[in-house]
């Protein structure tokens, strides 16, 4: 039994900026609480979108009180501006959430793909049927960038309940194993 949690997901962008908000209960059970996606692409001035996701942030965060911030890192893709936009809006969304007490984790877009359906090159299509599956909702198809956000809360949830996360943090098994003696058999 653990403590419950709320995660906040994003899925950063300075046109669409997808969020998810999950509550995961003492017995470790996940469950859908709100999903949206933040338009941005009318908006001309980068620094005006900047104030918008730390705003939207600041909101969800009041609203929902998470404990943790997942979001997803930037990639590298073929250009570098992307980068450089999709970082600035991952740290007005950090900014924010850590203004209101969260925890930040950041998750790879494969290792998200990874934990929800088993392949880190899944489609969003995929990942939404099993967001959905899941967490047991309807999702309509114009949330896919919410539905990412979603599987990135769904990721951190996934990857705290982990033995070795719990055991102190660490990736060594003797870590593991010293905390968790009773789980380990000698043959």
């Amino acid at each position: 039994m653990t403590k419950a949690r709320t995660i906040l997901g994003i899925d950063p962008g300075t046109n669409l900026l997808g969020f998810g908000i999950v509550r995961v209960d003492e017995a470790g059970k996940p469950r859908y609480i709100d999903m949206g996606v933040l338009d941005l692409r009318r908006i001309d001035d980068i620094y005006d979108k900047l104030r918008i996701i730390f705003d939207k942030v600041s909101a969800l965060c009041e609203l929902h009180a998470p404990d943790d911030l997942a979001i997803e890192s930037p990639f590298y893709g073929r250009n570098a501006q992307v980068i450089f936009k999709l970082g600035r809006a991952q740290g007005a969304a950090m900014t924010a959430a850590m203004n209101h007490g969260a925890r930040v984790f950041e998750y790879a877009p494969r290792k998200a793909k990874q934990a929800i359906c088993g392949n880190g090159a899944a489609s969003k299509e995929q990942v939404a049927l099993m967001v959905e599956k899941t967490l047991g909702i309807d999702i309509d198809p114009k949330y896919l960038d919410a539905t990412d956000a979603l599987a990135i809360a769904m990721c951190h949830h996934y990857q705290m309940s982990s033995p070795l996360v719990s055991s102190g943090g660490g990736s060594s098994w003797e870590k593991f194993i010293a905390a968790n003696p009773g789980r380990v058999k000698n043959k």
